[in-house]
């Protein structure tokens, strides 16, 4: 993907988008369904009937938007949901 389109990709609303935690220092955060919810620090992410919270710090992500994989870290889209569009430049 290229670098515009992956900087467009994390300006935008995650809520409604799959995703998967492919890569944590703990093994209790690695997960996949839908991200029902965000703060700036946090993931709610919704898998077989249950929300688990998970840290944008520490984690790295995998969402699946219109077919296409995107793998972001957590830190680099540690903003609040309504900041992100200004500070991911």
């Amino acid at each position: 993907m290229k670098e515009m389109e992956r900087r467009d990709f994390m300006r935008q609303e995650f809520i409604g988008l799959d995703v998967e935690v492919v890569s944590s220092g703990h093994p209790g955060y690695l997960t996949k369904g839908v991200v029902v919810d965000e703060t700036k620090n946090t993931f709610t992410v919704r898998s077989e009937g249950k929300e688990r919270v998970v840290p944008k710090p520490g984690n790295e992500f995998q969402f699946t938007c219109e077919s296409k994989k995107i793998r972001i870290k957590g830190s680099e889209i540690q903003h609040r949901p309504e900041d992100r569009v200004k500070k991911i430049r």
